[in-house]
């Protein structure tokens, strides 16, 4: 395609610092689970991950909108590798380690995770768009967000097949090099970005790092779209517990983890596919309504299923329904936000959408101490269907969005 060489290389550092992540995620996964055989536990991985995605998102975007976006996002490849290299530490030692000093390492690489992950979204959301002109700016986004599903695909089931056949010393040590790859792919652009120019003079520090929040909650669209997908994932995400439905309900191992963990990416990788080939449908908001109530019926069929085959497919369906609300969301934050706002939005942007993911797999593991592991799946899918409904009674301006009428903002 004609994009430009140093995109190419963003695209490719992210492609493997995605990947490196998500197959990272799996052997945590699967090592805690296997150390301490407790629900909650997997619960406090997304738990000890969200706390810093959540907390430096602000200072994040912040930051971003004062310095150059693609330093900040080569810094972040380096926080990455180091976490990758606590866990090979830990597997390569974890005969002499006692119990505590290896959960600990663990859970202090999924920390670190968090740190990047608070700096990476904002900052390839600062830097994308001046990389190319406006015109190209949404084909830019979706080689980016294709990128970005592939990677999700392929990760987990990298990381659960590869655990599954050659151990955990071997993955993790994958895991370092592609992030290797990605930082120097970062270290071969050329182009430098300058700071943004600041067009408004706050106040105070405090006033600039809540402009992106209050933008957002006084904005008619932004607000209840967010709502609507933080609340859904917040309850219907099924990800934390996978460990447990592989070990214990559907019997199937790491290599089996491996492939749940990869379907609901596999189904939003072909959505975005097919959504990236053709215009998005005139009644944006009642399309958007649609998916996520799909997406909750997804996830009781997945709860009440017994069999690998049916477990996977409507994994993957509530993937792809997943994946048209976020093009739908992308796209309405993209077309509503300033220039120079977009690091600060973006980082609210993550911070619903980032932390509802993390803090969903804490609520899944506490479901499922308290509720057991089907009933908080149920839970989860009936939340989900609620949401909607009180969304969708809520917000006339939601339900009758139209993308193609989105005004540009000043």
């Amino acid at each position: 395609s004609d994009m430009p060489l140093d995109l190419k290389k963003l695209v490719t550092a992210r492609f493997f610092f995605t990947f490196a992540v998500q197959m990272q995620a799996v052997v945590l996964g699967w090592r805690i689970y296997e150390l301490l055989r407790d629900p909650l536990a997997l619960g406090l991985i997304g738990l000890t991950e969200a706390i810093p995605a959540i907390g430096l998102a602000l200072v994040a975007g912040y930051i971003i909108d004062r310095s150059r976006p693609l330093v900040v996002y080569r810094r972040v490849m380096y926080v990455s590798l180091l976490s990758g290299l606590v866990v090979l530490v830990e597997h390569i030692y974890s005969n002499s380690l006692p119990l505590y000093g290896q959960i600990a390492m663990l859970y202090s690489a999924s920390f670190l995770t968090g740190v990047a992950r608070s700096f990476s979204q904002p900052a390839i959301f600062a830097s994308v768009p001046r990389m190319v002109e406006r015109s190209k700016l949404m084909n830019a986004t979706a080689v980016m967000t294709s990128a970005m599903q592939v990677a999700r695909i392929a990760g987990p089931a990298a990381g659960g097949i590869l655990f599954g056949f050659v151990g955990a010393v071997f993955t993790s040590s994958l895991v370092c090099v592609f992030l290797v790859i990605a930082s120097v792919s970062m270290l071969l652009i050329k182009q430098q970005l300058t700071p943004p120019e600041t067009l408004v003079q706050h106040k105070s520090i405090k006033a600039e790092l809540l402009s992106g929040g209050i933008f957002v909650w006084k904005h008619p669209i932004l607000f209840p779209a967010l709502t609507l997908d933080m609340v859904s994932v917040l309850f219907g995400g099924v990800t934390a517990l996978l460990p447990i439905f592989a070990t214990d309900i559907l019997m199937i191992g790491p290599k089996g983890l491996g492939a749940l963990r990869a379907a609901p990416a596999i189904g939003a990788t072909l959505m975005s596919f097919y959504l990236s080939k053709r215009d998005l449908p005139g009644r944006s908001g009642r399309w958007l309504f649609s998916c996520v109530g799909a997406f909750g019926v997804c996830i009781l069929i997945f709860g009440l299923s017994r069999d690998f085959w049916l477990s996977l497919s409507a994994l993957a369906f509530s993937g792809a329904f997943d994946s048209v609300s976020a093009v739908i969301r992308n796209s309405a934050v993209q077309l509503s936000s300033p220039s120079h706002m977009r690091g600060k939005i973006s980082a609210v942007n993550s911070i619903f959408i980032g932390s509802s993911n993390e803090i969903g797999e804490f609520e899944s593991g506490i479901a499922a101490k308290v509720l057991g592991t089907v009933p908080a799946v149920y839970f989860g899918g009936i939340m989900c269907l609620l949401t909607v409904g009180v969304v969708a009674y809520v917000s006339p301006a939601l339900r009758n969005l139209d993308l193609k009428k989105i005004e540009p903002p000043a």
